[in-house]
């Protein structure tokens, strides 16, 4: 099976180069999707760099949110599993190989990397976020009827197919509670595998706060509830 990997990236500039170049050393990996959504800080100019013939670049004009900017790598995508990769090095591409397992032995169609079910390592660093993170799964669980570990973590392989079956109307970080809602409601195969982690402070980049969890939990209702 070929494997497409998205990058979604906005503001990286210290960090795409270092993440491509570890996405580019897993040898299972297809193809590589990098869309720059409106970064100003010089991260557009490196992305497109990074363009050769394994690496297929997409620029946005203007910033419109990470699930616009997965919504534009997916449409792209031509691999039969895809994944989700984040440009800040917090997840680790050498977790690829365990991520995909389930798909590869015929038993899933969806996998979650969860940070917090795994013998792997992970920085401990915030707990109300940590909360916040347990609460949200908790009540995306209880409409979806799932038994998610960690419904918000990036890591998420598809088969191309069932992605294929998902409209993505959340421009933002929604896109979490939104895609899970829709794929439970496909009645597919969704595993779980544990995952290594390594979070980063706000000193060092770190974009997520108090106002995407309340979009996270506005989005549970709405797609669980109201659509």
């Amino acid at each position: 099976m070929r494997l497409s990997v998205v990058i979604p990236v906005y503001n990286e500039k210290d960090t795409i180069k270092l993440i491509h170049e570890a996405v580019r050393k897993i040898d299972i990996v297809s193809e590589i999707i990098v869309v720059d959504d409106g970064s100003t800080d010089g991260t557009g100019a490196i992305v497109q760099g990074l363009a050769d013939k394994m690496t297929r670049v997409l620029l946005h004009e203007r910033n419109m949110g990470k699930g616009a900017a997965l919504r534009t790598g997916f449409r792209h995508a031509t691999g039969d599993i895809v994944i989700v990769q984040d440009a800040d090095l917090e997840y680790d591409p050498a977790q690829y190989p365990k991520l995909i397992l389930p798909i590869l032995d015929g038993k899933a169609d969806v996998v979650y990397g969860s940070r917090f079910v795994s013998g792997d390592y992970r920085r401990v660093l915030y707990f109300w976020h940590m909360v916040g993170n347990s609460f949200l799964t908790l009540l995306s669980n209880m409409l979806t009827n799932l038994n998610l570990t960690d419904m918000e973590t990036c890591y998420k392989a598809f088969r191309k197919e069932v992605l294929d079956q998902v409209v993505i109307e959340e421009s933002r970080f929604g896109f979490e509670p939104e895609i899970t809602a829709k794929l439970s409601k496909l009645g597919i195969r969704i595993y779980e595998t544990g995952i290594s982690y390594s979070g980063r402070t706000y000193h060092e980049g770190k974009k997520i706060g108090w106002k995407d969890g309340f979009s996270a939990l506005r989005c549970i209702l709405k797609y669980n509830l109201f659509r």
